[in-house]
């Protein structure tokens, strides 16, 4: 079974291991309300769920509109520890180098905002490897909407179908089940306690990069 011909990933939580920089925001805002640190084990399961999930980890006495409001200041916190504090999960570079080699083209597709994602990229060494890159703010829609990972596939010259998308989050996998692509499950990533990954019925379920550095454990093209 051969690799797909692109590969798509999502970011935080799959390719990136962000949660120590999210920390750092959330704790940087706490301390300006003199409230104590969270810890990691605490935000960690919150970090794929976006902004307004951490907002209301950090703090669970705000109403939903009060997080709405402080997104913002949140964003601007988080950008500060930007790439820190966190980096790639163990074995991404050898199974991106692994892609390469197979001569499979790779990109991102985040709910992160696409300013943010792409200050990431040089850091990373991912800045001309990364084919394409669709950010949550990039369209009027976002995950768990099919039509970033189209768009994804249209600016690369290919068919939905000759894509895989691999997400650690259920919005990850409904959104490539729309948009005609396989789906792979990053069990490595951030789950809630009460997540059932099997549920979210994904072409196929990986617990670690480097398990993708197998052709074999890639789910046939659609």
């Amino acid at each position: 079974m051969p690799f797909p011909l692109v590969a798509l990933f999502d970011l935080d939580g799959t390719l990136l291991d962000s949660a120590p920089d999210m920390l750092a925001a959330v704790n940087a805002m706490r301390a300006g309300r003199d409230t104590g640190p969270m810890t990691l084990a605490q935000l960690r399961p919150q970090v794929s769920k976006g902004a307004r999930a951490m907002l209301a980890a950090g703090f669970p006495d705000w109403d939903a509109d009060e997080r709405e409001r402080h997104v913002p200041a949140f964003l601007e916190a988080y950008e500060r520890e930007l790439g820190r504090h966190g980096g790639p999960f163990a074995g991404v570079e050898a199974m991106l180098a692994r892609l390469e080699g197979a001569g499979c083209r790779w990109g991102i597709v985040t709910n992160k905002p696409e300013y943010l994602a792409r200050q990431l990229m040089p850091g990373l060494g991912w800045e001309s490897r990364s084919a394409v890159l669709i950010g949550g703010d990039t369209l009027s829609v976002r995950k768990p909407d099919p039509l970033p990972l189209q768009v994804a596939a249209e600016r690369m010259g290919v068919d939905p179908g000759q894509c895989a998308y691999v997400g650690d989050d259920e919005r990850d996998i409904v959104a490539a089940r729309a948009a005609g692509m396989a789906s792979v499950v990053a069990l490595w990533g951030y789950r809630l306690a009460d997540d059932d990954p099997i549920a979210w019925r994904g072409d196929a379920m990986v617990d670690r990069p480097l398990d993708l550095c197998e052709a074999d454990a890639w789910p046939v093209a659609r």
